[in-house]
């Protein structure tokens, strides 16, 4: 979404907090005399969707493989093979903020893990009984039937310290943007006033069961209002972030990428 942002293919976006943030901090990158160029990363955050944070599942292999026998819990992570989408990512970052409650995280920069990029869910899946890797984390109720058909094994959980999911826009002062927010609150509304037709939805259209998708929305709080973006959240991000390498420079901070902040 980042780059269909940066392409203009897209005016607005909804994602996962962190990812908007590694972008902001990044910027976009062009070829220039002598090097490259930073630039903004063409976009702001405007809006929040989701006001709980997103339940990462740490996972190993299934029952009877190499990992599953040998990783018992958390504490058995130490150093291990971290396999995540990519680096940058969510599944990556998130490897840091565990790596940061157990203290793991070492003063010279050097991460708690061996990275192992693996592109897709399904690969991570696989890495993890085949060997590649010892643990990947995942969404919780996105892993969870494959916990329940053995295919892999749940050692863990860890919540990410920030709201999940934000809005970004290309232009925070794009004209369009309150009728958006409003026709997002309606949605909101209607979605929390019809449970039964949204746990249908998601049963049929999202890879969860009845019973998952009840759990699921027990789990969520959507933003009464979506409009802005909490100062603290997006300090608390580029902490986390800067720590695992993701954003460098003091200079970042959160002004700097929100559009229009909660308190607009």
């Amino acid at each position: 979404m980042i780059s269909a942002l940066q392409d203009d293919e897209i005016d607005v976006g909804i994602g996962l907090t962190e990812g908007w943030v590694a972008g902001l901090g990044l910027g976009k990158r062009r070829g220039a005399s002598g090097g490259t160029k930073k630039e903004e990363a063409g976009y702001k955050l405007v809006g929040t969707y989701v006001e709980t944070p997103l339940c990462w599942a740490i996972s190993t292999g299934g029952s009877g493989t190499q990992q599953g026998e040998r990783v018992k819990d958390v504490e058995g992570l130490k150093g291990a093979r971290m396999g995540v989408s990519r680096v940058g990512s969510g599944s990556y970052v998130m490897g840091f903020v565990l790596a940061d409650t157990k203290g793991w995280l070492k003063d010279s920069g050097d991460p708690p893990f061996e990275v192992v990029p693996l592109q897709t869910f399904a690969k991570l899946r696989e890495a993890v009984n085949d060997g590649t890797a010892d643990f990947f984390m995942w969404e919780h109720f996105t892993s969870k039937k494959y916990y329940d058909n053995g295919e892999i094994k749940r050692v863990g959980e860890i919540y990410t310290p920030w709201s999940s999911w934000k809005i970004v826009a290309q232009d925070a002062h794009d004209q369009r943007l309150p009728d958006m927010f409003e026709k997002i609150n309606q949605g909101i509304k209607y979605f929390e006033e019809h449970q039964e037709e949204a746990v249908g939805y998601i049963s049929t259209n999202l890879d969860y069961s009845k019973e998952d998708a009840q759990k699921w929305l027990k789990t969520v709080k959507f933003a009464a209002d979506v409009k802005g973006v909490s100062h603290e959240t997006i300090e608390k991000t580029i902490e986390i972030l800067r720590k695992a390498g993701v954003i460098e420079g003091a200079s970042v901070g959160a002004s700097s990428m929100i559009g229009i902040s909660s308190s607009s």
